[in-house]
């Protein structure tokens, strides 16, 4: 492969960040989904569609763009399960405060979807079959999810943990990989998709467009 870049359709740092760490060249360009309207539109409750139908959503957003010409483009999006229920951003304090207490010493299920573009240009559309860089014009999703197990938290500790801000951004009101990782005693899964997005998952993503992950790394 020549030239194959990776967009990543996330402003998330820990999903940059872990494509870093797992030494995947990629740029990053934000889509402006409006989440809540995705999910309205398409009256999704279920926790594990949720997150396919908004990283495809993301996905081809980003894919419509002219600066994703020529690309593989990919989409995420995280949603925390708890009896049922799903647990989005919480964006306010109160809430995240009651969600870490309803959380507590329990273990709920984080999904997170994945989608892939391929923007490159088909053979076909190349009038080249002989062009091994060609596009496979795959658009293809998956979901990765892990048991999440948390630890008794306390008043104190909630409250703490609220204060600093970090849960109020994050699917579920809470990290594995920052300042949250201390209130998880186990995950059963795939930790990669705790943290917002699975390498493994990834990997079979690409095999659809064609593409090994060795040819993304730096």
């Amino acid at each position: 492969m020549t030239d194959l870049r990776l967009i990543l359709a996330s402003a998330s740092p820990a999903r940059t960040k872990l494509l870093a760490e797992a030494g995947i060249a990629h740029q990053v360009l934000v889509s402006e989904v409006d989440e809540d309207a995705v999910t309205a539109s398409y009256g999704v409750t279920d926790p594990h569609d949720t997150a396919l139908l908004l990283a495809r959503a993301k996905a081809e957003a980003v894919a419509a763009l002219p600066e994703a010409d020529g690309t593989l483009v990919l989409g995420c999006d995280s949603v925390f399960e708890l009896d049922g229920e799903p647990y989005g951003k919480p964006h306010e304090p109160q809430i995240a405060r009651e969600r870490l207490r309803r959380m507590s010493g329990r273990h709920g299920v984080l999904h997170t979807g994945h989608w892939l573009v391929d923007c490159r240009a088909t053979a076909f559309d190349t009038e080249d079959p002989e062009n091994n860089d060609a596009g496979s014009g795959a658009t293809v999703g998956a979901v990765a999810s892990a048991a999440v197990h948390f630890a008794q938290l306390s008043d104190a500790e909630i409250e703490a943990y609220v204060a600093t801000g970090e849960p109020l951004h994050v699917a579920g009101s809470f990290t594995i990989d920052s300042l949250g990782g201390a209130f998880i005693e186990r995950v059963d899964g795939d930790p990669h998709a705790v943290v917002g997005l699975s390498v493994s998952t990834l990997r079979r993503l690409l095999a659809n467009a064609n593409v090994q992950i060795t040819d993304l790394w730096n």
